[in-house]
């Protein structure tokens, strides 16, 4: 793999651009959830990148999006489940595209500098889902599923080389019953493999928060201190309940968990609405 920290001894003038890819299906996200993604991107990463979008409707999406239809994944005919399809990324040749690429979900808010994700050192490297989520004591009893729990990948935000790992495709492929009676979901599947091969690593911590878990203060301290950014983090994560759209809005809060004024949050989410707005009026 050639390390993305090249960028910076080589010159940008001259490098290949990067590739930001995210995917959208059916109704659950629309197209302003691509386009903001794309300006946090635009706000928070100096490299020369394309930003991709994988979708099934590309109506409403800004002129510099990248449209590309989902990714292919050859399953039987009679299998109609197509929950795992960001794993089509993974394929050995997904519409010509090479070069290093950053996967971003699209109910993440990005709030710090994105050139971190790339010169990381590394192969794949995804969050480690553990990260995102309080301790839970009674995994202890089951020792080995503890084990592969501490291990798993979130792949809300994940890199990889585009190509390199179409093992991981073919091995779905090949069974995909199989392969999601042994995972619940493809996040799972995908770390199993790359954890076989040796080549998956995880950010730092810090860099990529849970809301629920890391932003907004815990139990009644949430009635007395609203959300807040913590340190160093780079991308707030809306992993579970509350949604994005929903904390935006101004709700997700339960009576154990109270969500106060997130200002700092809608600011990095939507601060390009109001430039797309003025150039629009001018």
């Amino acid at each position: 793999m050639t390390q993305p920290n090249a960028l910076k001894e080589s010159g940008l003038k001259d490098a290949q651009p990067l590739l930001v890819l995210c995917i959208k299906w059916g109704k659950a996200y629309g197209p302003q959830h691509v386009n903001r993604l794309k300006h946090g991107v635009q706000r928070n990463l100096s490299y020369p990148f394309r930003f991709i979008c994988f979708t099934d409707d590309a109506s409403g999406l800004e002129p510099d999006v990248e449209v590309f239809p989902l990714p292919r994944i050859d399953l039987p005919s009679h299998h109609q489940d197509r929950r795992w399809t960001k794993i089509g990324l993974l394929g050995r040749d997904v519409y010509g595209l090479k070069g290093t690429a950053l996967f971003l979900d699209l109910d993440l808010v990005i709030v710090g500098r994105l050139e971190p994700f790339f010169d990381e050192p590394g192969n794949v490297i995804m969050i480690r889902d553990m990260d995102l989520f309080r301790a839970k004591p009674l995994r202890a009893l089951n020792p080995r599923r503890k084990r592969f729990l501490d291990r798993v990948g979130n792949s809300s935000v994940f890199r990889m080389d585009m190509g390199a790992h179409g093992d991981l495709l073919d091995a779905f492929v090949e069974d995909p019953v199989l392969a999601q009676s042994q995972f619940k979901i493809s996040q799972q599947f995908m770390s199993h493999h790359l954890l076989v091969k040796g080549v998956l690593s995880y950010w730092p911590s810090a860099w990529c928060v849970s809301f629920k878990n890391q932003c907004v203060p815990r139990y009644l301290k949430s009635y007395f201190q609203d959300p807040y950014l913590p340190t160093n983090a780079r991308i707030v994560v809306f992993a579970g309940n509350p949604k994005m759209d929903e904390v935006v809005a101004g709700g997700g809060g339960r009576w154990y968990r109270r969500v106060g004024k997130v200002d700092w949050l809608i600011q990095a989410w939507t601060a390009s609405d109001r430039n797309v707005a003025k150039s629009q009026d001018s």
